[in-house]
């Protein structure tokens, strides 16, 4: 619990003012030497902004390589990691346990299978994802359904970066941060999908002798190619035309940012790098989004907090007894309240 506490920058007295206690008592449930009851567990939990399972259950093995979060540590970075870790522990205990009851239907982890030993060879593998969606070039829909049927389930939620992933068995999670505009978020969710894709690269060449923030420029390309494929750039591109109002048109239709509908359109030699950054100065206002969508707002990973096969999952475990219907809420993480749930006098023991 300790850690815990770090990572939310309290200290023991901090803590203790919070749930009402004593510090020494903050003390002694640190060292071991004091139980807990379940009602200060779930205050313990709100406190420190994390999932009561986290103090529940064991660490996932593949995330065990990262340090113990020591009381000397002040580093921001760190703390950013232990929380987001914890969240993204807590997901896939959620995901294990709709698999372990038969609701969720298991699927296949997509890995490329080429080399990738550099950024286009990662562009390349974004075609090739798309080609096993039967989506050559038109945006694609959901990003959150797109990640499940590459075997990667997300969730949405409260984290401080802009997300995470993890492979543990056969099992692929991802969290999305639920900051900011759609268009990161799906940028979000592309690169936590390519980082499951390309998985195998980082025991090619790139992996082994590129640095981390090499990896990641690799993967950015990944996710742009993947969300606007240069292809659709060119074949929608109408020389002559005013620049500016294609961009509008491609990001909105496409729902990516203005910087990556930007990067993507000098990848396609669409524009020169003298314009991209005229243009990057001249970003839209959401009207001019809006208006080229037709004033219909199409929102991605922002009501939806799960993969609709998830959420289908949850409630075929509710309606099976294996849940009670407080942790279907707890398990939709957002998606839905107690009141949107079929009414049912008689809880499951789950």
């Amino acid at each position: 619990m300790g850690e815990a506490r770090r990572a939310a920058q309290l200290t023991q007295a901090q803590l203790a003012e919070r749930l009402g206690l004593e510090r020494s008592a903050v003390s002694k449930i640190e060292s071991g030497t004091r139980r807990i009851g379940a009602l200060e567990l779930t205050k313990l939990a709100d406190a420190l902004g994390l999932p009561v399972d986290h103090f529940l259950a064991a660490p996932v093995a593949v995330l065990s390589h990262r340090q113990p979060l020591a009381e000397e540590d002040e580093s921001d970075a760190a703390r950013s990691a232990f929380r987001t870790e914890a969240q993204l522990s807590s997901w896939l205990r959620d995901v294990r346990q709709l698999r372990g009851f038969g609701v969720l239907p298991e699927r296949e982890l997509w890995g490329y299978p080429g080399k990738a030993p550099d950024n286009s060879a990662y562009r390349t593998a974004a075609r090739w994802v798309r080609e096993r969606l039967g989506n050559a070039r038109e945006p694609l829909g959901s990003m959150a359904e797109v990640c499940a049927r590459a075997g990667q389930w997300p969730l949405v939620a409260a984290i401080p970066g802009d997300g995470a992933s993890l492979v543990d068995g056969d099992i692929a999670v991802c969290v999305i941060s639920e900051r900011g505009d759609p268009g990161r978020r799906r940028a979000t969710a592309a690169h936590e999908l390519g980082h499951l894709i390309m998985g195998d690269a980082y025991s090619n060449d790139l992996g082994v002798h590129a640095s981390v923030d090499e990896r990641e420029r690799a993967i950015e390309a990944f996710a742009a190619e993947l969300l606007l494929p240069t292809a659709a750039i060119e074949s929608r591109w109408i020389a002559g035309s005013p620049e500016r109002e294609q961009l509008i048109g491609l990001a909105a239709r496409y729902r990516v940012s203005w910087t990556l509908a930007l990067i993507q359109a000098e990848r396609a030699e669409v524009i020169d790098s003298d314009s991209r950054n005229e243009l990057t100065a001249r970003r839209p206002t959401r009207a001019e989004f809006l208006q080229a969508l037709g004033w219909v707002p199409e929102p991605d990973l922002s009501a939806v907090k799960v993969a609709p096969a998830y959420a289908d999952a949850v409630l075929a475990a509710l309606r099976q007894r294996m849940v009670t219907r407080a942790r279907a809420v707890e398990m939709m993480h957002g998606q839905v309240s107690l009141a949107d749930l079929p009414p049912d006098d008689d809880d499951g023991d789950g």
